[in-house]
């Protein structure tokens, strides 16, 4: 059966501080939002109804907005709290849960100090991509045509809306020519992130992963770091150069979605997943157990 698309769903979506009707959640089509790209946005999970890491999100949620020039009119308390409430409100447990927040349809231009700050919370099912013996054969990365900016030239450590029109286009190409993601460089040719997930490679017993200035330092990311360090692995946040992968022997990526998933392919570089990717995806996976 096809999936229905998100605006023809069932359930409730929390919406400026109340649970409405899913199919009621709707915005107006001049929303500054959509025109200007002032939107942010952030991407959790729940496990066995709690959401991982949810205080996190909320202060990087609230961080983001601040970024973009405008302020969120919740506190973090208040997010975590409609978060929850939203969960429970659509009977799930295990989920994916999506805060977003966007100027509204007062001002169409390009400055809009007087918008009003929506804020809207979905969940929706979102099972574990691969199980693990399927994530250890590892995906295939095309290597994207665009570029993570330059930090002087965007504002790369929001997670803002705007920053992912290039991932949606990389990612896009990427399937199309067979790959399951796009790995993204930076403005200066060094290796940064996938189009929605950081990456991280394994070489001689360490782990190396790029320096994270120009994309988002992921909450899933530092979690990871935090697992392969308690396990006394060394851990090299450093610039990396594509032809360093070469001499990787493991590379895998992280983030909400993808949790932790090896790579076998990036572009012409070959890994071969292994030990410490298994171990940090068994790590990872008792971690987000509440």
């Amino acid at each position: 059966m096809a999936t229905p698309p998100f605006d023809q769903r069932d359930g409730f979506i929390w919406y400026n501080g109340a649970l409405v009707p899913w199919r009621e959640a709707k915005l107006h089509v001049l929303s500054h939002g959509l025109h200007y790209a002032s939107a942010v946005f952030e991407g959790e999970r729940a496990y066995d109804g709690v959401i991982f890491k949810s205080r996190e999100h909320s202060e990087r949620f609230r961080r983001s907005a601040q970024i973009l020039d405008f302020e969120i009119p919740y506190s973090v308390e208040e997010l975590d709290a409609a978060k929850g409430a939203t969960v429970k409100a659509n009977g799930m447990t295990n989920c994916y849960v999506r805060p977003v927040a966007w100027r509204g349809s007062e001002m169409m231009a390009v400055a809009a100090q007087n918008s009003t700050i929506n804020v809207a919370i979905a969940v929706w099912d979102w099972p574990s991509m691969f199980d693990v013996e399927t994530k250890m054969k590892g995906i295939k990365l095309d290597i994207a045509e665009y570029r993570r900016p330059d930090p002087a030239t965007a504002p790369s450590l929001a997670k803002a809306a705007g920053l992912y029109m290039i991932c949606t286009i990389s990612k896009h190409r990427a399937e199309r020519r067979g790959y399951a993601d796009a790995l993204m460089f930076d403005w200066q040719g060094r290796v940064a992130e996938c189009t929605g997930a950081n990456i991280f490679f394994v070489k001689d017993g360490e782990i190396h992963t790029p320096i994270a200035d120009c994309f988002l330092d992921g909450i899933t990311r530092r979690t990871v770091i935090g697992l392969a360090k308690k396990r006394g692995l060394n851990v090299i946040e450093r610039r990396i150069m594509p032809d360093e992968l070469t001499g990787m022997e493991e590379c895998f990526i992280c983030g909400t979605g993808a949790e932790v998933t090896p790579v076998s392919e990036a572009g012409p570089y070959k890994f071969t997943p292994g030990a410490i990717s298994r171990q940090l995806i068994d790590d990872y996976s008792k971690e987000v157990q509440p």
